[in-house]
């Protein structure tokens, strides 16, 4: 990529990035670092349902280079190559439409990389001032998120540029999440040095039961996630078409060793050969099938917690999350997919990593206490 191209990329990134910084800084909040925080919460969010809607319109490569389109720096300047590609395939990845999702998708991931460099600019820097009379963010955290969302920017870049394959498709998904729970447990650090939170009166056992409750609930729903990528980066969504039966049966047909084996192209298996349907059945059977797993264990922390005053709204939320996504899952099946459904049943994916690490976080900080006593 030209070097002016890519100096027109940053500074339209840091163009972008100028509105949620101004929102920063005209806030009346009492920490403006805190709202710094929670507004690179709530854009890793947007990004996340973005990168899904942007998944599921077939627009990852919308722009068959990185990082920019065939190399420059938006659509508008690469208008000629687009079309020409589309006019070769008009079904084909590259469209017009297609180009501006991938892009804007980008430019949105540059933005949130940019707030994540400001909170670690902003630490770094209050640390070296050390003043007394003044709280500073330690830097370390700060420093964590920015290699962090460096790591998820390079394998954006590779699901371009290896073309889709699942498993890097896969990762760049499971990472989003992962900067979103960081980004969460964050934003509750910071809340927690504004307001602290404080022991409910709850029963001694509940807290502490609630807490490993929580842990376990934040493995299975990683767990979840991984295998609902996978549905999703393999295309599996409609190998199974009624429910709760597959097929005509409980149990269908399937090929669990091609459906999971990880490293192959997108659509084949690892011999090159093109992947069966019992494969598709078999990644889209098991993740259906541990939804109620997810259920079971997310719905029963939910309702412990929900005894304790102090999570009884988080929980709450959980639970009324839990059954959105039952619905928004069945009704991908039922209704063949709707775009619209199955971008809501990803964003309530990501609203449930969201939460449950507030639930992890306040859990800890109130069981602290309670060992005390």
């Amino acid at each position: 990529m030209h070097q002016t191209s890519l100096a027109q990329m940053i500074v339209t990134a840091l163009l972008v990035a100028v509105l949620p910084l101004s929102m920063v800084w005209i806030s009346k909040d009492v920490s403006k670092y805190r709202k710094l925080v929670w507004v690179g919460v709530f854009l890793c969010f947007d990004l996340i349902v973005f990168g899904a809607f942007t998944r599921l319109t077939d627009s990852g490569l919308g722009c068959p280079d990185w990082p920019g389109c065939y190399g420059l720096a938006n659509p508008f300047l690469a208008h000629e190559q687009i079309s020409a590609a589309e006019a070769l395939m008009p079904t084909g990845p590259v469209t017009v439409f297609k180009a501006w999702i991938e892009m804007i998708h980008r430019y949105l991931a540059m933005t949130i990389g940019i707030l994540i460099v400001a909170m670690a600019g902003v630490s770094w820097w209050q640390w070296r001032k050390r003043n007394p009379f003044r709280r500073t963010v330690p830097p370390g955290f700060p420093t964590l998120l920015f290699f962090f969302v460096c790591l998820q920017g390079a394998f954006g870049a590779w699901t371009v540029t290896l073309k889709l394959q699942p498993v890097i498709v896969s990762t760049h998904l499971l990472l989003g999440m992962g900067l979103l729970a960081m980004l969460t447990w964050f934003g509750g650090r910071e809340d927690q040095a504004i307001a602290p939170l404080r022991q409910s009166g709850a029963p001694i056992n509940v807290l502490p039961h609630v807490r490993c409750m929580a842990i376990v609930s934040a493995v299975v729903l990683v767990l979840q996630l991984a295998l609902g990528a996978w549905v999703s980066t393999n295309y599996a969504t409609l190998a199974c078409t009624e429910f709760p039966l597959c097929a005509g049966k409980l149990v269908p047909e399937m090929d669990f060793a091609q459906g999971f084996h990880l490293w192959r192209e997108l659509g084949k298996t690892a011999a090159g050969h093109y992947l069966p349907f019992s494969a598709l059945t078999a990644i889209h059977w098991v993740h259906r099938n541990f939804a109620f797993v997810v259920v079971l264990v997310l719905g029963y922390t939910a309702l412990r917690a929900w005894r304790v005053t102090g999570l009884r709204k988080v929980s709450s939320w959980i639970l009324g999350l839990l059954v959105l996504q039952a619905a928004t899952g069945i009704a991908t099946i039922y209704l063949n997919f709707p775009l619209a459904i199955a971008v809501i049943h990803n964003a309530g994916a990501a609203g449930l990593v969201l939460l449950l690490t507030m639930l992890n976080y306040r859990a800890k900080f109130l069981a602290a206490p309670a060992r005390t006593y």
